[in-house]
């Protein structure tokens, strides 16, 4: 089992959720915002840290709502729901994933995708992307969900 660890954010506009479009040499996918937890910080504050690098948006109200194990060599993902500023999405200039893109062919792009589209798109993990449409329904209200790359998901709606 890897050792890593990361943080994913799931935060709403209206009918839209924020996710990372990724195009990684012609394979394009979506996925949460977030990323790695560095060494002496915790999870709330790598959860903060990534989307404002990622996206330039201040989170509110975090709430660990799931846990998943993505295995190797993803590992653990702490994944917060949260409330955030309505703003689009930026990275900073700065940051990983912006000078990553600016070489192309691997590029990040940070957007609010409407629920119908989220539905329908090739999401980085299938399991993730049903526990989040299921979660939805309740809000992530009750116990933190636990998934494994490949468990089935039941929220209780």
């Amino acid at each position: 089992m890897s050792d890593r660890r990361a943080v994913r954010v799931i935060a709403f506009r209206g009918s839209q959720i924020l996710v990372m479009k990724r195009n990684k040499f012609g394979n394009e996918y979506y996925t949460l915002i977030g990323g790695g937890i560095d060494a002496g910080e915790d999870a709330n504050q790598a959860i903060v840290r990534e989307v404002k690098e990622e996206t330039g948006l201040v989170l509110t109200n975090t709430r660990l709502v799931i846990i998943e194990d993505s295995g190797d060599p993803f590992g653990i993902q702490y994944i917060y729901a949260a409330d955030c500023s309505h703003d689009e999405p930026k990275l900073a200039e700065d940051s990983e994933e912006a000078l990553i893109s600016k070489m192309g062919k691997n590029t990040y792009t940070p957007m609010w995708l409407d629920i119908e589209s989220f539905k329908n798109c090739r999401f980085f993990s299938d399991v993730l992307k049903i526990s989040i449409l299921q979660g939805m329904k309740t809000e992530f209200a009750g116990e933190i969900k636990n998934l494994q790359s490949n468990s089935k998901v039941s929220y209780n709606s």
